[in-house]
């Protein structure tokens, strides 16, 4: 009998002791999983540039809108100036994971882009912001092919190039052999106006003018105090190019990993950051052409009408030619080419 008792009681303190342990077990699991569930998500986004030129301060807003809100749950690692990965290796980069997401320029991948390339050339842009809103909106509804194992995270654009040179440039003449830096798009630009393009990053462009590789650049007019460019190149041709597409991509496993409560905030982000990036660039413009023209001596070179007439000829025939070569391989050229007409009269009124 006594036994028995003895047994009953090891028994009931095993059992006690069992579900004490249990519970304190389950209690550990628990709060573990709360301490995970409050770590935020850490995702790193590469760029080639400082992290004072406009695309990247359009990064650093973009993160401060997402970590908003979502409260917090998303956190973003910036890479600025080729830190992790350069302009041209930002595609691969991003697809490998190397960065979780990377913001570049599309002309510096030229013939991937084909329908991009027609809405790139000059096309009556009159800034920064109906740009990138156009842009947006065409990748949006025209997806590129080579986008298409990657998130599209936002679009915009640069305000319409212009040449920033050693030395005047206000005729066809002047512009003969001319060895000015270009991104990819403005190669048949440039040739068709007689001068001799050289494609490298703008990162590269500081050094390139200081040591007389190129005698100028031909790009929106930010960069003239962004990279300090107006210490080097003393003279813009007041003359509207081709505009500069940039597209921020995420990696796809990336973005299926997310919470579906933080895509939708990046999704609504696209295109308010699309056209914040715009109206900051063209405020920013206004500010570099100042600090370039009052301390540096900057000075904005007119064409005559007949020979802006003559430029614009020979331009027409480029574009034209871009929605025919995009027709032949089988894309909407000739449909995106309206469209895209269409959409700058919309957002410029």
């Amino acid at each position: 009998m006594g036994d028995k008792k003895n047994h009953s009681v090891v028994f009931f303190l095993f059992t006690f002791l069992f579900f004490v342990l249990a519970g304190c077990g389950t209690e550990d699991v628990e709060s573990k999983s709360a301490k995970a569930a409050d770590k935020p998500i850490k995702l790193s986004y590469a760029f080639f540039a400082p992290d004072s030129t406009f695309p990247a301060i359009q990064m650093k807003e973009w993160a401060k809108e997402l970590e908003s809100r979502t409260d917090g749950k998303v956190k973003i690692d910036m890479f600025y100036g080729a830190t992790l990965l350069e302009a041209n290796n930002m595609f691969d980069g991003v697809a490998n994971g190397t960065a979780d997401i990377g913001l570049t320029a599309t002309t510096y991948e030229p013939g991937r882009f084909p329908l991009l390339e027609i809405s790139d050339l000059p096309s009556g842009y009159p800034n920064s912001e109906v740009a990138s809103r156009v842009v947006n909106s065409l990748i949006q509804e025209y997806p590129p092919e080579a986008l298409k194992d990657f998130k599209v995270i936002t679009a915009f654009a640069t305000e319409p190039s212009y040449i920033q040179s050693r030395v005047p440039i206000s005729n066809l003449k002047e512009m003969t052999g001319k060895q000015l830096r270009i991104s990819g798009g403005l190669t048949p630009v440039m040739e068709r106006l007689g001068a001799a393009p050289v494609g490298m990053s703008q990162a590269e462009v500081p050094e390139a003018l200081q040591t007389g590789v190129i005698e100028g650049n031909v790009s929106s007019r930010e960069v003239l105090k962004d990279f300090k460019l107006a210490e080097t190149v003393k003279f813009v041709t007041d003359y509207p190019f081709a505009i500069t597409s940039f597209v921020s991509v995420m990696n796809k496993d990336t973005w299926e990993s997310l919470p579906k409560d933080v895509q939708e905030v990046i999704d609504e982000l696209n295109s308010e950051m699309g056209q914040f990036a715009g109206k900051y660039l063209d405020k920013h413009v206004e500010d570099s052409m100042k600090w370039s023209q009052e301390e540096q001596e900057l000075k904005v070179i007119p064409l005559t009408d007949e020979e802006s007439s003559k430029w614009d000829d020979l331009l027409r025939e480029i574009q034209e030619k871009a929605v025919q070569s995009a027709d032949d391989k089988g894309l909407p050229g000739s449909v995106y080419h309206e469209r895209l007409y269409e959409l700058i009269d919309e957002y410029s009124n």
